[in-house]
């Protein structure tokens, strides 16, 4: 019998939806990324800010971050999960808004980004930096 190949763990935090959650999930990606030997996370910090605080605003429930690596080129992919139906989408720029710029700036710091609704319920969008 052949041996089974086991999928590494994919780093995983569960957020409550608090104030704190775009911090705590800043720091989870420095730590995630800097074990990776990645010195240069400011733009992958941002992202997973943004994110967050996006499914903070407009979703449901706790907020699941996750960071994997993408096995093509190996840079660093993370998710947000939440709990929420919308799906999110760059609304257009207003200059006088004081916010709605999130997924903007993701969409100018990442070299792909998506969302998409899980079977279960909510959303996962997700960033590759």
């Amino acid at each position: 019998m052949p041996p089974t190949a086991v999928a590494p763990e994919v780093p995983t935090l569960v957020l409550e939806p608090s104030g704190r959650a775009p911090s705590l999930a800043r720091r989870f990606v420095a730590d995630r990324l800097r074990e990776w030997g990645i010195a240069d996370d400011s733009d992958a910090r941002v992202v997973v800010s943004e994110l967050v605080t996006n499914s903070l605003q407009h979703g449901e429930g706790p907020i699941v971050v996750r960071v994997l690596r993408d096995e093509r080129d190996g840079r660093p992919v993370i998710e947000t999960w939440d709990g929420g139906q919308g799906l999110p989408e760059i609304r257009p720029e207003d200059h006088a808004a004081t916010s709605g710029r999130g997924l903007l700036m993701v969409s100018q710091l990442a070299l792909d980004w998506g969302t998409r609704p899980l079977l279960e319920g909510g959303k996962l969008t997700w960033a590759k930096c």
